[in-house]
């Protein structure tokens, strides 16, 4: 097998998806052929990462239409889809898309239709991680300018097991790996689900050196001068760059502001929430109290926090690198 490869790949009237709950303790790959497995797969994780759930969604309506194209059918997949994780952006923003090629056609070529949709969904995400890949390089290649090497954070997992390829906040680490740029990335291991393993193993598949450190180890690293960045990804971003991933982003963000560590997010412009103002209003989805294991005390499971715009130094899309309080350029006409 070779890595990366794509995370989300057609079979016949089907989709067959890495299965990210099985990792990185084993490869294995779901064959999802209907509404209601997609929408499993989603909610319990076996695809996650918002640009794959979006990417999952679009092609969870077109199975979701398999049976009946109606419009009594068609609302019921977008709700059902829809219900499935409530801070992750892209969900809504594919469903929308869907939505709206869909809707205006009759049933009869709605089915065929959204295969295509899908599809495109897929390549353009695709084409937008190459490209974040591209636009974050020249930060990175400025840092091994000046010290011959760059030593990344990164937290939860926003590699090509987030995405259809590519991923986000890792893209520009396999860019600069690729360019020949001594690399290495500090792994946080991103509690209660430790996703960070997951950003672990992609980075051994691709032969990048890298360390994996306890969440609550990064701000102790960044005082003792052994991180030139944070890149981390994310779930929604509000229109005034206000930023939802993972909980304890916050909290690195806080750090590396304390240390003059700049720090970074990477995603497409398809995770920027326009009509969301600010981040108090990105709602913060709450993950099972199971996800902690056995315990006999009352558990708080936020899956995500907010890190403010002020704390970020650049947001890197498929257009460019800019400032976070610079968004209003990238809205769609």
């Amino acid at each position: 097998m070779t890595y990366p490869l794509r995370t989300i790949q057609e079979d016949g009237d089907a989709v067959v998806v890495l299965d990210q709950t099985q990792l990185p303790r084993e490869t294995a790959f779901v064959r999802l052929t209907n509404l209601e497995e997609v929408a499993h797969a989603i909610r319990v994780m076996q695809v996650r990462g918002a640009p794959l759930i979006g990417a999952t969604a679009a092609y969870g309506v077109a199975l979701g239409l398999g049976a009946a194209a109606d419009d009594a059918r068609l609302t019921h997949v977008l709700e059902v889809l829809g219900a499935t994780r409530p801070t992750a952006v892209n969900l809504h923003w594919a469903l929308a898309r869907m939505s709206a090629v869909l809707a205006p056609l009759a049933a009869a070529a709605r089915r065929q239709a959204a295969w295509r949709e899908a599809r495109a969904i897929a390549r353009e995400d695709e084409a937008a991680n190459a490209a974040i890949g591209a636009n974050g390089l020249p930060a990175l290649r400025a840092i091994a300018a000046r010290k011959g090497r760059v030593e990344v954070m990164t937290h939860c997992n926003a590699g090509w097991l987030a995405t259809v390829a590519h991923g986000t906040a890792i893209a520009p680490i396999y860019a600069a790996h690729a360019a020949g740029i001594p690399v290495h990335v500090w792994v946080s291991e991103t509690r209660p689900r430790n996703q960070g393993l997951l950003t672990a193993w992609e980075l051994r598949q691709a032969g990048i050196p890298h360390t994996v450190i306890a969440d609550n180890a990064a701000g102790l690293f960044m005082m003792q001068g052994k991180v030139d960045c944070v890149i981390v990804g994310a779930d929604r971003i509000a229109a005034n760059g206000d930023t939802a991933n993972k909980v304890g982003t916050y909290l690195k963000a806080l750090a590396a502001q304390a240390h003059e560590v700049p720090f970074y997010v990477a995603a497409p412009v398809s995770t920027i929430d326009f009509a969301c103002p600010d981040g108090a209003a990105i709602p913060i989805e709450e993950r099972s109290v199971d996800e902690f294991g056995a315990i006999d005390s009352k558990v708080a499971n936020p899956a995500f926090d907010v890190t403010p715009a002020a704390l970020i130094a650049g947001i890197v899309t498929e257009r460019d690198l800019r400032p976070a309080h610079e968004l209003a350029g990238l809205k769609p006409d």
